[in-house]
């Protein structure tokens, strides 16, 4: 036995004993409820969107949702192309489709994001980041994004930037209805060069640049309901792009083909309670570019499979008790075949258990409890055998000495058991002031944690690039405050944020010229987000209404690494000072047309902010329109101005694109039946 697995098999009895400690985070006094609370007041996982983890509508963190609708219209590539033109967060690419992409929330990349799918974390704990392409954006019924460290909502770890939690189950509608949609994008064919100097013409095949296939069915009933999903694609990635020369290129050997399934099953039980039992699985194929302009390319294949299992009890054993408890299982391979030289293959197998108590003594009180406990496996052909226990237990009071202020404390314990520190406590503590019914003031103080991942420190000695064993985790403190105003037709939401970071882990060649993990220093960030929106009905003529809206956020980031401070003004790599989006929506009875916009200014490449990237600015437009009952066509324009841009360092972007496609969705009446 390994010495990695003779310690991790020392810290089974202390995984064990959390397991325990979950169930028993019950309060074990209190009255029993005499009707103080209606359903909308605490009702955990059931609402009318859907079914989400337990826990009370009102929170003290800005808060934004994604509907099933806006996914519907936006029809975007993958989850980042979404959140991009929804809510105007922060991308980084490495080119089009199936290629490594990050999401960037308040000055943090997808390794300092907390990704969950129905509550439950899926970042990756080689890697630490999730791979947006597994999600089938036909699933989702809604994306909640919370923004700003630690949240006392579903209290996971390493949310440094925020979370986002992806929602794919949900109660059904009565009957059996059936679903499609297929789409074709078109990239812009044109002459290029071709290396060696000679010119190539246009590649009208380009026209059918990519392919995307979804099917889906669901079926409601009184005690039980289900839904089924599968979706394929194929992207050839063909794009035209300018070289360092200002020169024409054609993007060669970056195809990715990719498929996924997804299946899920509700069960209701007596007293509100309902059993949920769903599964996914994802196959990618993947071309990869050892560089933005090379034409050589790497062999990826992705292969990934989750199942999950969920009791949710909106009334546990009593009226003012609720509690949710899941168990899921991942497991993940990633193989690599480089231009030149040995393969390697990864495989990480999850168990994630998870138990969360809600307790509604008074109209006053809310006391949450839970905790959860993660068991991880890791074989890899460079970082060898290794096995982890992490978790954590927390306690969350939710008080309203009036019915216009919240105030939530919070705390949470966790454990590594590869960690420095054994247990950590994570705080946070956040105000809301209900001004007027349509004015709130929000205000938080939080301590955010992350503890290093797989390949920060096991990665072997290579020559040029290893792990560094002696990793602290990262660790800071971050504050926000702001306010939200929603009155009829207008609404107005801006937050004012400050994070601060120590021993962030950055990679970084040494004096050898080693690339290693360091904890080389700290950062810090200052910044606003806002955003306006106006929905003006218009009650004469084919329209229904216009729906104006705009988004801007400044953030002042300061890296403290290096030896630099405060004074030398050196900004962390790939975060713009401004981002700026707007969207026009005009929608009538059978259809809708969205224009929107995202900008970004320049930004730096490097830690030293020798390398600067040109601002850039998307213009995108949306068409929808339903022909009859069950069939909808969609056109999409990216890229309208064909802007030539680059979202990561000599990583070129595609230029325009044309998504044309159909949904259908069949609805048959269904006869009433007793079961």
């Amino acid at each position: 036995m390994s010495p990695n697995r003779q310690k991790a098999g020392r810290f089974l009895p202390a995984g064990l004993i959390v397991l325990c400690l979950l169930f028993l985070c019950v309060p074990l006094n209190g009255q029993e409820g005499e009707g103080d609370f209606s359903d909308d007041e605490f009702l955990s996982m059931e609402d009318e969107q859907g079914i989400t983890v337990v826990g009370s509508p009102e929170t003290t963190q800005e808060k934004k949702l994604v509907t099933k609708e806006e996914i519907d219209r936006i029809q975007a590539p993958d989850l980042a192309t979404l959140l991009q033109e929804t809510l105007n967060l922060g991308v980084t690419r490495y080119g089009a489709y199936g290629n490594q992409t990050d999401i960037n929330m308040r000055g943090f990349d997808s390794e300092r994001i907390a990704y969950l799918i129905n509550g439950v974390p899926v970042n990756s704990p080689m890697s630490g980041e999730f791979e947006i392409s597994q999600i089938d954006l036909n699933t989702i019924d809604r994306i909640e994004v919370i923004y700003g460290g630690s949240d006392s909502k579903y209290n996971v770890t390493g949310a440094l930037g925020g979370i986002i939690n992806i929602i794919t189950v949900k109660d059904q509608k009565p009957g059996l209805r059936l679903g499609a949609s297929s789409a074709n994008t078109a990239v812009l064919p044109g002459e290029y060069y071709i290396l060696g100097g000679e010119r190539g013409s246009p590649q009208w095949q380009d026209l059918a640049d990519a392919q995307k296939l979804t099917l889906s069915a669901v079926y409601g009933a009184e005690k039980y309901s289900w839904s089924a999903s599968a979706f394929g694609n194929r992207a050839a990635n063909h794009y035209l792009y300018q070289d360092p020369y200002k020169r024409t290129r054609r993007k060669e050997n970056n195809e990715v083909y990719d498929a996924g399934i997804n299946a899920s099953f509700v069960y209701n039980l007596p007293d509100f309670s309902k059993l949920i039992v769903s599964a996914d699985g994802y196959y990618g194929d993947k071309n990869i570019p050892i560089n933005g302009y090379s034409e050589i390319r790497g062999k990826q294949k992705d292969f990934s499979t989750r199942q999950n299992i969920m009791l949710d009890m909106s009334r546990a054993f009593r009226d003012d008790l609720a509690t949710e408890a899941s168990l899921s299982h991942t497991w993940g391979t990633l193989g690599y075949e480089p231009p030149a030289g040995a393969s390697s293959l990864h495989n990480e197998h999850i168990i994630t258990a998870i138990n969360r108590w809600s307790w509604y003594p008074f109209s006053q009180l809310v006391l949450k409890s839970g905790g959860d406990y993660r068991y991880i496996s890791l074989d890899s052909t460079d970082m060898k055998g290794h096995d982890q226990h992490d978790g954590g237990l927390y306690l969350t009071f939710e008080i309203k000495p009036v019915d216009q202020f919240l105030i939530i404390p919070s705390i949470k314990a966790i454990f590594n058991s590869n960690g420095a520190s054994q247990i950590v406590p994570v705080p946070k503590l956040g105000f809301a002031w209900f001004v007027t019914e349509d004015l709130t003031v929000r205000n938080n103080y939080f301590r955010s944690f992350k503890n290093p991942d797989f390949e920060d420190i096991y990665w072997p000695d290579q020559g040029d690039v290893a792990g560094n064993p002696d990793l602290n985790p990262e660790d800071g403190w971050g504050a926000d405050l702001g306010a939200a105003y929603r009155h009829k037709i207008f609404s107005l939401d801006a937050t004012f944020f400050t994070q601060y970071t120590s021993d962030s882990i950055h990679w970084a060649p040494g004096d050898d010229g080693v690339w290693r993990p360091s904890n080389v220093g700290a950062a810090a960030f200052f910044g606003l987000d806002s955003k306006i929106g106006v929905a003006i009905p218009l009650p004469k003529g084919p329209f229904i209404k216009i729906s104006p809206s705009l988004t801007y956020q400044y953030m002042l980031s300061y890296l403290l690494s290096y030896g630099y401070d405060f004074s030398s003004e050196k900004r962390i790599p790939y975060m713009p000072d401004h981002t700026v989006g707007f969207s026009v929506d005009l929608s009538w009875k059978t259809g809708s047309f969205l224009i929107s916009g995202h900008f970004e200014s320049e930004r730096y490449s490097d830690t030293a902010n020798i390398t600067m990237l040109d601002s850039h600015f998307l213009l995108n437009a949306n068409i929808n329109q339903k022909i009859g009952d069950n069939l909808t066509t969609f056109a999409i324009f990216r890229n309208l101005l064909n802007a030539s841009y680059q979202s990561f360092y000599e990583y070129p972007m595609p230029g325009i694109t044309v998504t044309l496609g159909m949904r259908f969705n069949i609805e048959p009446k269904q006869e009433k039946t007793n079961e």
